[in-house]
């Protein structure tokens, strides 16, 4: 079995739950079962997803959660620029959240390539 606590994209992903969870805190209070919960929701899945798909036996299923995480990340993304369109957050904690929503996503991004080109299990 892979260890996820071993991959820079989990790492990362981790990192953005915190930082979603941080910047969540300062939205309006309507936004509470909405917004908020859409981009925690979103986090949480892009890191437990990678989680999930360690545990896996075989190397299709590690790839189709790591994808599942990939639309997740992709999901939250979106939420990210809504949320500053919305000025929701200040802009350089908008900044601060998008780059590393970036980071997160070329991470993963090669992990997922690496392994439909063999070079990771």
């Amino acid at each position: 079995m892979r260890d996820h606590r071993k991959l820079k994209a989990f790492e990362l992903a981790n990192d953005l739950v915190f930082a979603v969870y941080k910047a969540t805190r300062a939205f309006p209070n309507e936004e509470i079962f909405g917004l908020t919960s859409q981009m925690r929701r979103a986090a949480v899945s892009v890191a437990a997803n990678i989680v999930e798909g360690c545990a896996r036996q075989t190397l299709k299923e590690y790839r189709n959660f790591l994808s599942i995480s990939f639309g997740s990340l992709r999901e939250l993304g979106y939420y990210i620029e809504l949320s500053g369109r919305l000025s929701y957050l200040p802009q350089q904690k908008n900044s601060d959240l998008k780059n590393l929503y970036e980071q997160t996503a070329r991470v993963l991004a090669g992990l997922v390539k690496s392994l439909h080109t063999g070079l990771a299990s």
